[in-house]
């Protein structure tokens, strides 16, 4: 099914979603096995369900707040769609490709480490440009960080919170770029809870994330996501996903819009897990028993 199509069984779904005592919520009956899951792993989790008809919802420590990691490149990706909009850029816009950047701490530059970086083609084009979609494609596809900072330079981060804010996702913090030592050793850091990642997802799902036309692109960009260890392992062979991840050490995320038979949208964020196959394996477990309630609902 393709994104557009997608977007418009979303906004069916909303449409028909019914009130009150009509609603009927097979998650509850998951939420034992799941923190079954959690407390074996001796991990810190946070989960955050709904599916897009809005008859039902799993929330553990929904507002948590945790390192966003890699996941606040989503409202990154979606203050983007929004500035071309508003026509203040064009995605074909070229932007000059640079390997420098301003602490937030003291203004002092640092430069990033390609070595540190999943994404190391963004650096051979350090001095020429990219256009802004190619960067965006990086920075979700490949979890790019120099895309992500060239971007966000770009952008503001400013107009990034105010994006954030008008989505009604307030529990994501964008304070800055990635790798910013000063402000790491600062405590100065971006953070999101599960429900932040969650509503942004649905807006993107639902076709309200900017505009239809933009929400569809940015679901297109999100099932081209290369790191499919977590949510996409705990799916049947080939459900369509749109998702983002978020790894460094001891932290493993993963916000999904999961396209099964009945669509809805998962969040699962994982602190303290030393080893990143180990978290993979726990996200995926959680969604299989999600997968499955959804699946047996009516």
């Amino acid at each position: 099914m393709k994104a557009s199509l997608r977007l418009t069984a979303a906004a069916l779904l909303l449409a028909a979603a019914p009130s009150g005592e009509a609603r009927t919520r097979p998650l509850a009956a998951a939420r034992p096995e799941i923190e079954r899951l959690i407390t074996a792993s001796g991990a810190e989790v946070a989960v955050a369900a709904r599916t897009l008809d809005g008859k039902d919802e799993l929330l553990i420590q929904p507002d948590v707040s945790f390192h966003a990691a890699s996941t606040m490149k989503v409202p990154v990706m979606i203050e983007l769609f929004a500035q071309a909009r508003a026509g203040r850029l064009r995605l074909q816009d070229p932007l000059p490709v640079v390997n420098e950047f301003a602490s937030i701490v003291d203004g002092s530059p640092y430069r990033l480490d390609p070595a540190e970086d999943s994404d190391p083609e963004v650096y051979k084009s350090v001095g020429g440009t990219l256009s802004l979609r190619h960067l965006c494609e990086a920075m979700i596809t490949t979890s790019s960080n120099l895309a992500t900072n060239l971007l966000i330079q770009k952008l503001g981060v400013e107009s990034i919170r105010r994006q954030v804010h008008r989505q009604g996702a307030d529990g994501m913090k964008v304070l800055r770029g990635v790798e910013d030592g000063k402000a790491f050793q600062a405590g100065l850091v971006n953070t999101t809870s599960a429900r932040a990642l969650m509503v942004l997802l649905e807006r993107i799902a639902r076709g309200q994330a900017v505009s239809r036309e933009a929400s569809r692109d940015m679901v297109e960009i999100l099932e081209r996501q290369k790191d499919n260890a977590a949510i996409p392992a705990g799916l049947p062979p080939g459900t369509p996903v749109a998702h983002k991840t978020g790894t460094i050490t001891k932290i493993h995320h993963d916000a999904a819009i999961v396209y099964g038979p009945r669509p809805y949208v998962l969040v699962v964020l994982v602190r303290g897990v030393a080893e990143e196959t180990q978290s993979a394996a726990l996200i995926a477990s959680v969604t299989r028993v999600v997968d499955g309630a959804v699946g047996s609902s009516p």
